[in-house]
């Protein structure tokens, strides 16, 4: 098994963006700096990026950005025009050799490459691919008519729809005897995380059901989770249930280094890279 990391942007965030974090707080959690908070405390360091997953006969690409030619508010309204096709490449991969996409959620910044454009058409970028996007995820956003999830959906969801690509499967959705999929529901309504396991070695790719390593020391911390209660019961039963076992914690915005291990840190939790 290998999990490549391709970087479409960094992503530091004002501390006050997650409720509940305050450079005060942040001080007191010496691990997390230097790669994960400023010298000062006060800005949260993130990273949005797409995970590539090479198994046994399946390369699956795990989460694909926000994506090029697309103003969003995500992005200040600005259109990202960034390399990350040619990332792929230098990674050894291709479009057309991509098995597998799994959209942990269907947030802005997490179906983007889904597609790209081609001659001012909105066409799927890995063409020979299974989209596996959550059923109840799906449902859900399908019936919301803010202006920025509607225009992600009509240019990252339904050329991929149109084109026969996609397969709306279940939280629990085995991909294949290394990977599966898990609840991690709170984030979003049908959140998944993804579970990999290979000659004893496990690990898992978050998704948002953590945004920071900052929530595993304090899992009531919130960042944009639509069912704030929920995601927070979720934080804490999954850190407990991967705290001090081997399992590679690979955070789907966590700023280098992005995988590491939960320790048991008094009643909550610590994140060693």
């Amino acid at each position: 098994m290998k999990i490549t990391r391709i970087v479409e942007m960094d992503l530091p965030i004002p501390a006050s963006f997650m409720s509940g974090a305050t450079p005060e707080a942040l001080r007191r959690l010496p691990w997390l700096y230097p790669h994960f908070v400023s010298a000062d405390h006060s800005t949260l360091n993130l990273s949005v990026h797409a995970l590539l997953v090479e198994a046994p006969g399946l390369r699956l690409v795990v989460d694909t950005c926000v994506g090029n030619d697309r103003p969003r508010e995500f992005t200040g309204g600005e259109a990202l025009s960034t390399p990350f096709l040619a990332q792929l490449t230098e990674a050894g991969w291709s479009r057309d050799g991509v098995d597998a996409v799994v959209c942990t959620h269907l947030d802005v910044d997490h179906i983007g490459w889904n597609t790209m454009l081609e001659a001012g058409r909105w066409v799927p970028t890995f063409p020979r691919a299974r989209y596996l996007i959550g059923r109840q995820e799906y449902e859900f956003w399908k019936g919301i008519d803010e202006a920025e999830q509607v225009a992600a959906m009509a240019d990252s969801i339904k050329p991929i729809f149109d084109a026969g690509l996609v397969q709306l499967v279940e939280q629990d959705h085995v991909l294949s005897p290394e990977i599966r999929l898990t609840p991690s529901n709170g984030h979003t309504p049908g959140h998944v995380s993804v579970l990999i396991e290979s000659d004893g070695a496990r690990a898992v790719i978050t998704g948002d059901m953590t945004h920071h390593p900052c929530q595993m020391a304090h899992p009531d911390w919130t960042l944009a989770d639509i069912d704030s209660k929920l995601a927070i019961d979720t934080r804490l039963r999954l850190f407990a249930e991967w705290a001090d076992q081997p399992i590679l914690v690979i955070g789907t915005h966590f700023a280098a280094p992005t995988a590491g291990h939960i320790r048991r840190d008094g009643r909550a939790f610590r994140f060693e890279t």
